[in-house]
């Protein structure tokens, strides 16, 4: 059954949603934009029988605080510290990490930072190769090396209805996608003030193509287990992403399902099948 709690950290309420045993081997789940914690509902009940499940919402998305940013700093640097105080705060010490979309440059940080405690890593559509870039990061480097107003005003499209609903729907079959998951996200990024501070995030992603180097360094060193399981439709992150993987950790076991950047939404099942195998097949 899964459960939904707060913690307080730094001041900020954050949400997470948990199920399982705490007893048995950790699995912390990392969400995407413009999503959250309840992108995971149905790929936990698959994992809850056999991992302590968690999945936090990260400040500014979901149900944790989303602060104004005269008082908060709205980068990955910033929302990758509250996440391991969150860690902290629920005194995990050992923990496999799932990385989708945000959630890789943040997850990614967070094993740099603490490799012994890291037992294994799922990127689903997480990508920190240059290889893994669609097409459309192209213009946004432009807007990254040469900033102005203009440009970052094009990007409040990424928060329009259509832009979101495509997101999910883009590369899957007709009709499998549950409008559930989009009207959601299109309600939270629709609040007041939300679009400042995304699109602060959408600057500052320059600073994990930065990292991919030592996201790649970390991966070379320490060898974790690795599972990419990618939705190979995606345009935003490209399966190349999915297949790079292999040239740091030459186990890597990588999988490409007929489906979008939104993978769980058409294969939760599928994905947490492959993971419980992947975890048993490694002794997590």
């Amino acid at each position: 059954m899964t459960m939904y709690h707060s913690v307080e950290i730094e001041g900020l309420e954050v949400f997470y949603r948990k199920a399982g045993n705490p007893h048995k081997p950790v699995i912390l789940l990392l969400h995407g934009f413009p999503s959250a914690s309840h992108m995971f509902r149905e790929l936990i009940p698959v994992l809850e029988n056999d991992y302590y499940v968690i999945a936090p919402d990260y400040p500014g998305f979901g149900n944790s605080s989303s602060p104004e940013r005269d008082n908060f700093q709205y980068t990955f640097d910033h929302i990758t510290k509250i996440m391991e105080s969150f860690i902290d705060k629920l005194m995990l010490t050992k923990y496999a990490l799932y990385v989708f979309d945000y959630g890789a440059p943040i997850g990614f940080r967070i094993a740099m930072h603490r490799p012994e405690r890291i037992t294994a890593i799922i990127s689903q559509n997480g990508n920190i190769y240059r290889e893994g870039l669609g097409e459309k990061w192209a213009t946004r480097e432009d807007y990254w090396n040469n900033p102005t107003p203009e440009k970052r005003e094009s990007y409040r499209t990424a928060f329009a209805p259509n832009t979101i609903k495509n997101q999910y729907v883009q590369g899957t079959q007709e009709s499998r996608v549950s409008p559930d998951g989009y009207t959601l996200d299109i309600a939270y990024m629709s609040r007041a003030g939300n679009d400042e501070k995304q699109l602060d995030l959408i600057f500052d992603y320059q600073s994990n193509v930065r990292l991919y180097s030592q996201f790649q360094k970390y991966l070379q060193t320490y060898q974790p287990p690795l599972l990419a399981v990618w939705g190979q439709n995606d345009v935003s992150f490209i399966p190349a992403g999915a297949k790079a993987f292999k040239k740091d950790v030459p186990q890597a076991e990588i999988h490409l399902l007929d489906t979008g950047h939104f993978a769980l939404e058409t294969h939760a099942l599928e994905i947490g099948e492959l993971i419980l195998n992947f975890l048993r097949d490694n002794g997590i």
